[in-house]
């Protein structure tokens, strides 16, 4: 019987199996961030001890790092202590830092693969929760807490329990306007926020195997939203092509043995998975969340739900909250609805591709009246490259702010948030209540495309009408 890659790597990782029956996991690379850091730093040096392994714990700054003006000193005092923090750790303990100074800063999903950091057949812990992301690579990534930080600072280790592998294949060909964040919308709305839960998530099929590393990346990001324990797709020529020539990737006579190793650790033919979830390519499209959970989706055609299509009283409960909270009626088409802001960036969709798509459909239009509209990239690097090519100016002449690199309206721990109860279109991952800043701030997620043609009408819009998109199915 074959293995899944899920295996394989928990098998070459394991150091013992504890009284418990959770697994002691060696942790091949761990990324460390200002946030869920300090604090595990601190446990370190109250118990005397050191970082086991200092290479193979990398640090960026990028939760709290303003993007509008990113010289220092931070007009938050907060910030200005977190990022001194974190400087003084990766000094003390030996740890590589992409520091603002360096040219390399960014959100830790974005620098971990643009240096050749990640790898397949690995094991990635990141004290963020959309550690996923490098999945996209067939590593086995995911989030953990403070003190799982400590002890992988402390030992290299941690106690996790093993998990099922669910194999979601995705075949046929893509529509027009539909995109890998539309693919990861339409897979948490089929199979909901908590149908992961116990799971990897192992993407595969025609789609993903024509996605770009980048497209894997969008999707893997957003596995911990539909509850899996992290997502993965199986390495392949493409995924050794992206690592080529990176800073931190194997060279020379190392390069084609890392190769070798890599592909051993993909899914074998026969393997054998817990569950199996099919879906067809043209069933997708372009998609859009409606509510307070990332399951709370449809398509940007669609409707959102009645009382009376619900069979529960749970799920009736769950949409009154939903809709008191974002002020829409049931029953009501999702498009049209106006919007304050709009947001393209975040680990899900900060790219370089992003901000080129987006690019082709923007040149020669102009952000609606009243729609206040940024564009973060998610590194200092990618930032870099996308004014190399001229795509800054892009936006900015079609009214969008061209920010520095980080984490920005993703989140609230920087100062670019929402306003009492300002709607969003966003590419980012999370539509929480609160998510973006404001406790009456909402959000509405989808692709960056989907974003451009929100901010250039006012309101969520069907990207294939306002830009007239082809009608055919297409290969990605």
């Amino acid at each position: 019987m074959g293995k899944t890659l899920f295996q394989k790597v928990w098998e070459a990782h394991t150091v013992r199996t504890l009284p418990n029956g959770q697994t002691q996991l060696l942790i091949g690379t761990h990324l460390i961030h200002e946030v869920t850091s300090p604090q595990a730093f601190g446990m370190l040096r109250d118990l005397g001890l050191k970082v086991k392994y200092p290479h193979r714990t990398f640090a960026t700054v990028d939760h709290i790092v303003p993007t509008d003006r990113q010289e220092e000193p931070f007009a938050d005092p907060q910030a200005a202590e977190m990022i001194s923090e974190l400087r003084k750790n990766a000094e003390d303990f030996g740890i590589t830092y992409f520091d603002l100074s360096t040219g390399k800063q960014g959100i830790v999903h974005v620098v971990g693969p643009e240096q050749g950091i990640t790898q397949p057949g690995t094991t990635i812990a990141c004290g963020d929760s959309h550690t996923a992301t490098h999945g996209a690579f067939g590593a086995i990534a995911f989030g953990i807490g403070t003190t799982q930080v400590r002890d992988v600072l402390a030992t290299q280790t941690m106690a996790l329990s093993r998990a099922k592998v669910r194999r979601i294949n995705v075949d046929g060909l893509l529509g027009p306007g539909v995109y890998a964040k539309d693919v990861i919308l339409h897979i948490i709305a089929l199979l909901g926020a908590k149908g992961g839960i116990g799971y990897a998530y192992e993407y595969g099929g025609e789609v993903f195997d024509r996605f770009s590393m980048e497209e894997r990346m969008t999707v893997c990001n957003m596995s911990i939203e539909g509850g899996a324990r992290c997502g993965y797709v199986n390495p392949d020529e493409k995924t050794f092509a992206y690592l080529s020539g990176r800073p931190y990737a194997p060279a020379g006579a190392d390069w084609e043995v890392a190769v070798e190793r890599w592909r051993s650790f993909a899914s074998d033919a026969d393997a054998v998975f817990d569950d199996v979830v099919n879906i067809r390519a043209e069933d997708i499209a372009p998609s859009v969340t409606w509510g307070i959970s990332p399951d709370q989706g449809c398509a940007v055609t669609g409707s959102i739900p009645t009382f009376a299509s619900l069979e529960t009283d749970a799920e009736r409960a769950s949409l009154t909250e939903a809709l008191e909270y974002m002020k829409l009626l049931p029953g009501a088409p999702i498009k049209g609805t106006k919007i304050d802001v709009a947001f393209i960036g975040s680990c899900t969709n900060g790219r370089l591709s992003d901000f080129r798509e987006v690019a082709k459909f923007l040149r020669g239009r102009k952000v609606a009246p009243g729609v206040t509209a940024i564009a973060v990239p998610g590194s200092q690097i990618v930032a870099a490259l996308a004014i190399k090519e001229g795509l800054d100016k892009v936006f900015t002449e079609a009214g969008f702010e061209w920010r520095g690199a980080g984490c920005s309206m993703c989140l609230a721990m920087n100062p670019d948030k929402l306003v009492g109860d300002q709607v969003c279109a966003s590419s980012s991952n999370r539509n929480f209540k609160g998510r973006q800043g404001s406790i009456t701030g909402r959000t509405i997620l989808m692709s960056p495309v989907m974003v451009a043609a929100a901010a250039i009408t006012g309101a969520v819009a069907d990207a294939r009408d306002v830009f007239g998109l082809a009608a055919e199915p297409v290969a990605v």
